[in-house]
């Protein structure tokens, strides 16, 4: 089928031909576009970020693990639901996918509609992750575009200090703390301040405001 950047992938890796033709099809008749890889190195090879997705993945493999592939994937920044499959995992192997973030664990057999409503969720919170990253990287953008002295005057609003206020502690005039104000709300499109507030929290960008150091 026809991948194009918005489609969702369903990456599966596993060493065994059966299981990887067998998952494929079913998958596919769901209309889900199905990538399958039989080694960890081969999906590191053809995986593509910029598309949304889960991974299925086998627990024990040759040459590199799941876990294994799990801890690479963590060390490259790459936060893909993963979803492990086994039929010989213990409860220590379901315990250590957990702690680095897997989203769920099915044991060789499995309920294939299970399988696929895991499938199903692991994308929608892929989705949602992805979304939530841009509008974050959109309001650190308008951030990054203010001047410095804006940058100050903004920290000073977040931590709820009044005009005057900002003023004396900037040492500069009323004036000049109400026109760096309308600039700011301009520049990150506010419409008012408890939106403006709102937007900095979320984006959680303690780097972006530099007055950490001069306001206590």
């Amino acid at each position: 089928m026809s991948i194009d950047n918005s489609t969702p992938i369903v990456y599966l890796v596993d060493d065994e031909f059966a299981i990887r033709d067998s998952l494929t099809l079913l998958i596919e008749s769901t209309g889900q576009a199905v990538k399958s890889f039989d080694s960890a190195e081969a999906f590191l090879n053809h995986y593509v970020p910029d598309q949304p997705g889960c991974l299925l993945l086998d627990v024990r493999m040759p040459i590199m693990t799941g876990h294994e592939l799990q801890s690479e994937l963590l060390n490259r920044g790459i936060n893909i639901p993963i979803i492990f499959i086994s039929g010989h995992a213990d409860i220590a192997d379901s315990a250590k996918a957990f702690r680095s973030g897997a989203v769920d664990f099915l044991e060789k057999p499995f309920n294939n509609d299970v399988l696929l409503e895991r499938i199903n969720e692991a994308i929608k919170k892929d989705i949602a992750f992805r979304e939530e990253f841009v509008k974050k990287r959109l309001i650190q953008d308008r951030i990054d575009h203010l001047t410095t002295r804006e940058k100050e005057v903004l920290g000073l609003i977040v931590k709820s200090h009044s005009n005057k206020e900002s003023a004396k502690i900037l040492n500069i005039s009323n004036r000049t703390v109400d026109v760096h104000r309308a600039s700011i709300m301009e520049k990150m499109q506010a419409e008012n301040v408890a939106e403006l507030i709102t937007m900095v929290m979320y984006c959680e960008a303690p780097g972006s405001i530099s007055l950490e150091k001069r306001v206590h």
